[in-house]
């Protein structure tokens, strides 16, 4: 089967939707399939053009040790340096306007299927058109509902536009053979979007549960920044941008400052993490270290004591964090800021503590809960791999995405 995935985002991006659009991508093409990826320059989440690629020049890359069944096309595009309101949009169209004639060029190609994620879904028609030229089947996987997640966030002052695409991007979604998400709250919005139920499918983040897993020895990230073994490392690891809402963990550590035994460590890049970086430099108890290598993500994971899950209010159900995953995997309880009832919240009840969003004071005292119970933290961080095996294991997601494609390609056969 030929299979064309169109994103902005992939491999070597190492978080968010380029790390599994990535492994997607790979996946299929180890186990036979013939895969052609478009997509953009790896820019995320630095929000700069990595090393040894070229701002404004295509490229083409074909990864030797899949024999030939996975090219990767990538397009220029413009990346901003402070990616907010009209410059992300600008961003977005800069990736959908010069991808366009490579997407074209995919039609003699004949692919069977052609994926699309999202976001962004400025990629949507692009991936419809060609789609239909070729004669294929075509299907949206949606990361984040980006155009409701900025205007809950303010991102974009045109509101009365966002509402308009947000109308159009109902339209767009019906269009599609297939739209799968990433929880099944994200999936129930796609049905009320006016998606008919059986076009839809659930297609979870996942994690690779033999690379990310509990380790009871002391950590390789502990001795390299020179943490006690009794200190209580609280861990926030992932993007540093405004979805998030970061801004509380400095505010954590202000009602922490009594804890001696207790140190947050924020580790990641993003838009926010200069300003955040300021913060923490007032904070002792506050650390701050850079992105790490996937090879050694599995020490930085178990570096925790206890994971802090942070994100807005007003984005939740838009967005499942995907950084979740690894953290549930590690096998160490999660405190997540999250409204009763949302997706979030109900992966980590029995799994860990539900706070309110913005709540610093709850957030501190489920802390301090977990910080002075070990067998606590060891019940819900036994509970969190369960679940992560059961749930999110990579072979069991994406064997049952095969499935749905196989299916798919004979249904329209």
């Amino acid at each position: 089967m030929r299979v064309l995935i169109y994103a902005i985002n992939f491999f070597p991006e190492q978080i968010s939707t380029g790390k599994y659009t990535g492994e997607l991508a790979y996946w299929l093409a180890a186990r036979g399939y013939q895969v052609r990826v478009v997509t953009g320059l790896p820019h995320y989440p630095q929000w700069k053009v990595a090393n040894g690629y070229h701002s404004w020049k295509f490229c083409l890359e074909t990864p030797s040790e899949f024999n030939g069944h996975l090219n990767i096309f990538r397009s220029p595009l413009w990346v901003p340096r402070q990616p907010a309101g009209v410059r992300r949009i600008l961003h977005l169209l800069s990736f959908v306007v010069l991808s366009f004639p490579l997407m074209l060029w995919q039609v003699f190609w004949r692919p069977h299927v052609v994926i699309t994620v999202e976001p962004t879904v400025l990629c949507a028609p692009t991936a419809l058109l060609v789609s239909r030229l070729a004669g294929a089947n075509v299907w949206l996987h949606i990361q984040d509902f980006e155009l409701e997640a900025a205007h809950n966030l303010r991102m974009f002052r045109g509101r009365r536009l966002l509402k308009v695409l947000a109308r159009l991007e109902g339209v767009v979604f019906r269009l599609f053979d297939r739209v799968s998400s990433i929880s099944p709250a994200m999936v129930r919005r796609v049905v009320a979007k006016g998606v008919r139920q059986d076009r839809t499918r659930l297609l979870p983040n996942w994690v690779d549960t033999s690379h990310i897993f509990p380790d009871s020895s002391t950590s390789a990230y502990r001795r390299l920044l020179g943490i006690s073994e009794t200190t209580v490392v609280v861990l926030y690891a992932g993007n540093i941008g405004r979805k998030q809402g970061l801004e509380i963990i400095p505010q954590v550590a202000d009602c922490l400052a009594d804890r001696k035994d207790v140190l947050l460590v924020v580790a990641g890049d993003g838009a926010e993490r200069a300003s955040l970086a300021a913060m923490a430099k007032q904070r002792p108890n506050m650390r701050m270290i850079g992105l790490v290598d996937s090879s050694r993500l599995n020490d930085l994971l178990n570096m925790a004591d206890i994971h802090l899950l942070v994100q807005r209010g007003d984005v939740e159900d838009l967005v499942m964090p995907s950084k979740l995953t690894g953290m549930c995997a590690s096998g160490r309880p999660v405190i997540a800021t999250a409204n009763a009832g949302t997706q979030v919240a109900e992966v980590v009840m029995q799994r860990g503590m539900v706070v309110p969003p913005g709540d610093a004071v709850a957030v501190a005292g489920a802390i301090r809960k977990l910080a002075d119970d070990a067998w606590l933290r060891k019940l819900y961080g036994d509970a969190a791999r369960k679940y992560a095996v059961c749930h999110w294991g990579k072979e069991l997601v994406l064997t049952q995405f095969e499935s749905e494609l196989i299916s798919l390609e004979k249904l329209s056969g």
